[in-house]
């Protein structure tokens, strides 16, 4: 059974597997708890028992499981029932699942192989100028022309920037007035990159290299373990820079969407 339940508490999520999708969630909960329109959350259950949680932000879902807690078929097929009901643009969920699932909704959704990496430190943070409370005008100047979802999305994108950001929950870096990368979320000792952009005239000039080397270096020296995602053929890049594949995993990203 999945049910809405806004009876949602850091204790319930501490419970949760320590893996990207639970930190997503308890990063939204954090940012929001259950108050807002946008930001949804659902228990999965069975026989009177929590198997996991859901969030839905905005167009986005993740799924995760208690610890010493499984899906059976049964209930990976009420789990795609349940997308293929609500429609998000993108499901993310442990890649143990990810397979099935995206067999189950293959009539509208399409897996799509990411790789995560952690940064591995040598504990040399270069010179490098990085402004680290950029205005966030700033940063959006340079993500627009990178990423059209957010080109497309300025106030929305800049209110949960902003609240993020004020909450402890997120950073942006500067390096010049050309290169961007923001911190999606920090959580449970974790710091996830995410956009990261540079504007199209300083392309092939190496500085987001640079800037995600500094970020590694400056977060792990700060006493975080460093991850990003990118898709598999990116692997030999993030190598070079000093982050290591550590698992791959499947998003599901709805066709019409693509």
């Amino acid at each position: 059974m999945i049910y809405e339940t806004k009876e949602i508490s850091s204790e319930l999520l501490s419970g949760l597997k320590p893996n990207n999708y639970t930190r997503r969630i308890k990063s939204h909960f954090a940012a929001y708890g259950t108050g807002y329109d946008f930001l949804h959350f659902y228990a999965v259950e069975e026989n009177g028992e929590k198997l996991g949680i859901i969030s839905v932000f905005n167009a986005s879902m993740m799924i995760s499981t208690f610890k010493d807690k499984r899906f059976d078929d049964k209930v990976l097929g009420e789990l795609a029932g349940f997308i293929l009901m609500n429609k998000p643009a993108a499901v993310e969920f442990e890649a143990e699942y990810s397979d099935k699932l995206a067999e189950l909704t293959k009539a509208e959704y399409k897996g799509d192989k990411r790789t995560e990496f952690s940064f591995v430190a040598k504990n040399d943070i270069p010179p490098l100028d990085v402004n680290e409370l950029p205005k966030l005008d700033d940063v959006f100047r340079i993500l627009a022309p990178c990423f059209p979802a957010i080109k497309n999305s300025y106030e929305l994108w800049l209110t949960d920037t902003s609240h993020r950001v004020r909450r402890g929950l997120s950073q942006s870096f500067l390096l010049g007035n050309y290169t961007t990368a923001t911190i999606q979320y920090i959580i449970d000792g974790v710091a996830l990159v995410g956009h990261v952009g540079t504007i199209p005239e300083e392309r092939g000039k190496f500085h987001a290299r640079q800037l995600l080397y500094w970020i590694g270096e400056k977060l792990t020296q700060d006493g975080f373990q460093v991850r990003l995602f990118a898709r598999p053929h990116r692997v030999s890049y993030y190598e070079e820079i000093g982050f290591k594949a550590c698992g791959i995993d499947l998003v599901l990203e709805r066709i019409e969407n693509e």
